[in-house]
């Protein structure tokens, strides 16, 4: 039987026992401690001698840091296939993605029936499992709005809400061994897992046979399904190692549980057999030219493939993790959050010399380049159609650095990493970052082109704390620039930082910051106009501790017109706070208000990096010196229109204005307000912004605009746009970089 070249693994196979309830947690500290991969735990709900295997594993995962786990296998006939979803997919994203679902069809059948369960026929446990195994990924598929509808005979579901989505694409593993469970794996489990003491002479190869036929009627690689067994210790480590190999090679088993408690033997496992099984298939894997089960797709996934895209010169470092139209984990990839994507391939580099690689090859294959961080820009530059994109999502360490600077700290951050993520971390050590207003947001892309953000007037915009910056060039070099190092490309970077390079991790200076101050306000919009220009008003009179944003959601017929505000006052004096939000509170009819003092961590939290596209906005974004009566008005007659259909101001200022112009690329020192309206297209929402809103604007926002015409990089960058084609001539003359706004290195 052929090596499918599938990565090796061990783990621990541990009895759940309860006599002392933390002996299975022990042991499985020590199978980590040993180098394993995964800690497994056998499921009898019906004996009481056993700890509850789905208790302990999240006990073991919460005890432990790096081993997976999973159960070895879940009794499904006592575990409600909907509700073991969602505790796998919780599970999953408590422990950062480290657990694996195991599953049977039941076989204890008096006690089964005796917990109160229904006792089936083999051939219905195994029509049961497959409805099950619907109904779980349905419920992982958190994108999908539609309802889960599955009319099962044994397991149906008339309309449950999907979701949670799991941290990581979590493994259905089967304990398989007649023909019609082995053929189930074959069509839509990941993974085949028996054990070796139930199985004949012969049946590995048999059980092979059925299940890479089933898979190959199903238009998947056989290489997709991983194999695993449970086997027993040996006495003889030698043996025990040429055993393991033997295995591998002959019969395509990759992963290895062993079934003890007993921590010596798990040691050995760990410390001495997984290193040299490791070590002698890779030499026998590399002299046989054996093909990697990564590179291995079925002819559905094949049949995806664009032709534009030479998939098979994908980098060996990048090729265990790529995504291409036909795999599982597409959808979770695709898109994101505003905008509905269609790439050929997205890579997800997990190191600054992988993001090289995945740059030099991005460029051979002469289609869209895309770069992202966190996937949630406005304006939709992240994803593309038919290109490659190159995603930092596993470049998100956060790391504070030395010692305190002024009143902060400086901290360095893998710009794939979210904001919340960043507010999260900070906030124990009594530090924030200006940035935005939603978590979900990546810091690649908002730390390079502004960032105006709910702590703005205090701390400024996010790019004005911002010390130096790692670098992927066009040409594939890694930098660090900053104002010693290469002045003249860190410059660029903040404010027109897509245009430059691929930035994987920047060090920001945090500001001290304890908890704040939040308001939630909602205004009688029906005078519009005047709203925004008595809140305008109240906003530059206030201290700048106060940042606030305004939001006028679509009038629907018969409904009255409201204003949406959010404000921060950044620090816990309440009695400031509270001087600063009445006046906030004079600007109109208040119908509602709210206020908060907590982090800065629970305004802008964590947020999901499952996008499905939005419906494909359009955006146009103005800077406004202030919400004087005409701009006001003009504003107010937008929103009264049908061209947008979702309109913001954001106050920016304060300490934003303490930056000269040309301080950065960015150059909008001197404005206090920002305009933006989505609509559901230019052709409806230019006319009337152009005429409308645009005379009273001065500069843009690119982050939140879609309008690319060249003629609007005057907006963008105003008197900098000179120097800033000089640095893109000097760092991207071939103009490799120019999906974000971009930038022409040949333009005057």
């Amino acid at each position: 039987m052929p090596d499918y070249g599938q990565e090796l693994r061990f783990g621990s196979f541990l009895t759940p026992t309860n006599a002392d309830p933390q002996q299975p947690v022990r042991v499985a500290q020590v199978s980590e401690q040993a180098g394993l991969d995964l800690v497994t735990f056998q499921d009898h709900p019906y004996q009481p001698s056993f700890l509850d295997t789905w208790t302990l594993l999240s006990w073991v995962a919460a005890s432990t840091s790096r081993i997976t786990v999973s159960g070895n296998v879940l009794n499904l006939p006592l575990r409600q296939p909907a509700v073991l979803a969602r505790s796998a997919a919780s599970l999953d994203l408590l422990s950062s993605g480290r657990f694996a679902l195991g599953l049977g069809a039941g076989g204890f059948w008096d006690a089964i029936e005796g917990m109160g369960g229904t006792r089936l026929t083999p051939g219905e446990g195994v029509t049961a499992l497959g409805e099950a195994i619907e109904i779980i990924r349905g419920i992982w598929d958190a994108g999908n709005r539609r309802p889960l509808r599955v009319d099962g005979r044994f397991h149906a579901v008339k309309g449950a809400k999907r979701g949670p989505a799991p941290a990581h694409d979590i493994p259905i593993w089967l304990g398989a061994y007649k023909p019609r469970m082995l053929r189930l794996t074959g069509t839509s489990a990941d993974g085949w897992l028996p054990s070796l003491a139930y199985l004949q002479p012969g049946d590995l190869q048999r059980g092979n046979a059925a299940i890479d036929e089933a898979a190959e009627k199903a238009g998947r690689s056989p290489a997709e399904i991983t194999r695993l067994l449970n086997i027993g210790p040996q006495g003889d480590t030698g043996r025990w190692i040429e055993e393991l190999v033997r295995f591998a090679l002959d019969d395509g088993i990759s992963t290895f549980i062993v079934a003890s408690d007993d921590p010596t033997t798990l040691q050995t496992f760990g410390e001495e057999v997984a290193p040299a099984v490791r070590e002698v298939v890779a030499r026998e894997r590399a002299g046989r030219g054996t093909v990697a089960a990564t590179a291995r797709r079925g002819t559905a996934a094949l049949a995806a493939r664009r032709e534009e895209i030479d998939y098979d010169a994908v980098p060996a470092s990048l090729a265990a993790s790529a995504v291409e139209p036909g795999d599982r984990g597409y959808a979770d990839v695709r898109h994101n959050y505003l905008r509905s994507g269609r790439p050929g391939l997205v890579l997800l580099p997990s190191t600054p010399a992988e993001v090289a690689e995945a740059l030099g090859y991005a460029r051979a294959q002469d289609v869209p380049l895309g770069v992202r961080s966190g996937g949630h820009g406005v304006s939709g530059r992240s994803t593309n159609d038919g290109g490659v994109v190159i995603d930092l999502r596993k470049l998100s360490a956060i790391e504070p650095l030395g010692g305190a600077i002024g009143d902060g700290r400086r901290i360095r951050i893998g710009a794939g990493a979210t904001w919340g993520e960043v507010a999260t971390t900070l906030a124990p050590l009594g530090l924030a970052i200006s940035s935005g207003d939603y978590g979900g947001v990546g810091v690649g892309g908002l730390a390079t082109t502004g960032g105006i953000g709910l702590l703005g007037r205090a701390y400024g915009l996010t790019i004005d704390h911002v010390r130096a910056a790692e670098i992927v060039t066009a040409d594939g070099r890694i930098l660090r620039a900053s104002e010693d190092e290469h002045p003249d490309l860190f410059w660029g970077l903040r404010g027109a930082g897509g245009n430059l390079g691929i930035v994987t991790a920047l060090e920001i200076d945090a500001m001290r910051l304890g908890d704040v101050v939040y308001s939630q306000m909602v205004y009688d919009a029906t005078d519009t106009a005047g709203l925004l220009e008595r809140w305008g008003a109240a906003v530059e009179a206030s201290p700048r501790e106060l940042t606030s944003f305004l939001i006028l959601p679509p009038v629907r017929p018969g409904q009255q017109a409201v204003a949406q505000l959010m404000t921060i006052f950044a620090g816990d004096d309440t009695a400031a706070a509270i001087t600063a939000l009445e006046r906030l509170a004079d600007a109109g009819p208040l119908l509602d208000h709210k206020a908060y003092v907590l982090p800065y961590s629970g305004v802008v939290q964590p947020g999901d990096r499952h996008h499905q596209g939005g419906g494909d906005p359009v955006s146009r974004t103005g800077l406004v010196e202030h919400l004087d009566q005409a701009t006001a008005r003009a504003f107010a007659d937008l929103a009264r229109s049908s061209a947008a259909y979702f309109l913001q101001v954001r106050a920016t200022g304060g300490a934003a204005h303490d930056l000269a112009p040309d301080a950065t690329a960015y150059p909008h020192r001197h404005q206090n307000f920002l305009l933006t309206a989505l609509g559901r297209s230019h052709a409806q929402l230019d006319p009337v912004w152009d005429a409308v809103v645009a005379p009273h604007t001065d500069g843009l926002y690119l982050s939140f605009d879609t309008d690319v015409r060249p003629e609007r990089l005057v907006d963008a960058f105003g008197a900098n746009l000179p120097r800033l084609r000089q640095v893109k001539r000097a760092w991207d003359p071939d103009n490799v970089f120019r999906a974000n706004f971009p930038v022409d290195p040949a333009g005057h």
